[in-house]
């Protein structure tokens, strides 16, 4: 039995909260993340830092429970632990302090204060999937602050940032086969920013002004045989991880944290295959976890550029399939949770389960199949989902001007749990006249705490670009199975055989 406490380079002096572990007082770090669900297609300059604040979290390592005494900045007469699955209650004693007992790694975080000034822990089980790191195809990271900028990675090579390591890099991979990238450590991106082309302060805008290149802070190309393991993702200037055409991907263990920036999604994945994403944390300002056909933006003819990455040297990559997304947690400052879409340019989307995730706080959409493209997007699965709604959900707001303020949170407002879309979109449909369809998606299991009336909406292009056959099945909310007309099942034209089984 064992504790490892990762080394911190600089412990956190902002968010006020003392942390022991076992009778031990252990150092935190810190990241930035989002305030508020204060979003804008990109308006020629980064988001203000008023739309943000700096919070704690703590990295760890054990294979034995675990006694957390926790001190408060402030006095508090409530806290919340999340995932409420873990089963751990948090004791908020008469000392002021809080304590539970964790029986087994586990991401999760402790909230005396609502969605604000959130505390982060992440337990991960002992590592053992450890490289020499002496080996000729390992590149080594060890504890400290690496300014690296860029790293791409060849085929057969390993990764490794061990524990205490604060790597600054972006990281690629094209045409690689047999990549890793492994540990403990933080890949920071917060020293990646934006290369403005020229001034723009685009107001209003409903389409991103195309002033700046961004970089993501992971992205493969081509690649075969990918495994991403342990590590955590710190500020990310746009995704956190972008693979395209790949194929055999494994994500697992990771932590995502401190998104703040515009676009700074999760997992985006574009025309993969053979994907296992697995026991991640993904606290992201943008959607989570996507399932996505090759995008847009490309220069010039786009349906040209998006041949010629789908037809590439000899190879197809015209199919997105078999993904396996399993127990991750979720926290959403702005978007959608877990995707299909929006882009689909694809032929096919298919044999698709995400399953046993828990989604501790929303903003936007939370299950969601949204084709604007013209893929075939069928059996998809969303199973075993446990969502847990806050009281009062601050509602996704678009930010036309940069003195608009965000204003009071809006009372009542809810996001749909359940969204299936067919249809054509001004700028992620990029002018393309060809619609696909959603068919054969089943819901299945879905327990909800907190909130208001569920609801759930489908809507249809067309008689033949439709939403069709999909199963709605057991949605809980408190325990209490819905049945008839609990649930808001809001249904356009086109739509067919859409159930909702009480």
């Amino acid at each position: 039995m064992s504790i490892r406490f990762y080394p911190v380079k600089t412990p956190a002096t902002e968010g006020g909260y003392t942390i022991s572990v076992n009778g031990m007082t252990v150092p935190t770090d810190t990241a930035r993340v989002s305030a508020m669900p204060y979003n804008r297609r990109w308006p020629g300059h980064q988001r203000s830092l008023d739309q943000t604040e700096v919070i704690q979290f703590l990295s760890i390592e054990a294979d034995e429970p675990l006694d957390f005494e926790i001190t408060l900045p402030e006095p508090t007469d409530k806290v919340v632990l999340r995932p409420y699955s873990l089963g751990v209650t948090p004791e908020l004693c008469s000392d002021g302090k809080i304590r539970f007992t964790l029986p087994r790694p586990a991401y999760f975080t402790l909230e005396p204060y609502g969605r604000s000034n959130a505390l982060h822990i992440f337990v991960d089980a002992p590592e053992t999937n450890i490289p020499d790191k002496n080996a000729g195809n390992v590149i080594y990271f060890g504890p400290g602050e690496h300014d690296v900028g860029q790293i791409e990675l060849k085929s057969g090579q390993t990764l490794y940032l061990d524990a205490g390591a604060v790597v600054y890099a972006c990281i690629k991979a094209i045409d690689a086969e047999n990549i890793s990238i492994l540990g403990r450590g933080i890949l920071d991106n917060s020293r990646n920013v934006e290369k403005i082309l020229f001034e723009a302060s685009e107001q209003g805008n409903t389409a991103a002004v195309k002033n700046a290149t961004r970089q993501h802070t992971i992205q493969l190309e081509y690649c075969t045989g990918v495994l991403i393991d342990g590590i955590t993702i710190r500020d990310s200037l746009v995704y956190n991880i972008r693979p395209i055409a790949c194929r055999r991907l494994t994500i697992r263990g990771v932590k995502i944290i401190g998104c703040w920036r515009y676009n700074s999604d999760g997992i985006d994945m574009h025309n993969c295959e053979d994907v296992v994403i697995e026991n991640c944390f993904l606290r992201t300002f943008d959607d989570s976890i996507c399932v996505k056909g090759f995008d847009c933006y490309y220069e010039g003819d786009v349906e040209k550029a998006v041949r010629e990455a789908m037809y590439r040297g000899g190879q197809v990559y015209d199919v997105f399939r078999n993904v396996l997304v399993r127990g991750c947690v979720i926290w959403n400052d702005w978007g959608k949770c877990l995707e299909i879409g929006a882009e689909t340019r694809a032929e096919e989307i298919r044999d698709i389960l995400f399953e046993n995730c828990d989604i501790i706080h929303v903003c936007g959409p939370i299950l969601d199949c949204c084709n604007v493209d013209y893929a075939d997007v069928h059996h998809v699965t969303f199973r075993n989902i446990r969502i847990e709604l806050d009281e009062n959900i601050p509602a996704p707001r678009i930010q036309n001007r940069d003195d608009e303020p965000y204003g009071e949170v809006t009372p009542g407002y809810q996001p749909p749990i359940i969204c299936g879309v067919v249809a054509f979109h001004f700028e992620y449909s990029a002018g393309g006249t060809r619609r696909g369809i959603n068919r054969d998606l089943l819901f299945e299991n879905i327990a909800i705490t907190g909130g208001l009336k569920p609801r759930a909406s489908f809507s249809s292009h067309s008689e033949e670009a439709c939403c069709r056959d999909i199963m709605i099945r057991n949605i809980t909310v408190e325990g209490k199975r819905l049945t008839g007309d609990e649930l808001g099942l809001s249904i356009s034209e086109h739509c067919k055989n859409i159930v909702f089984e009480g």
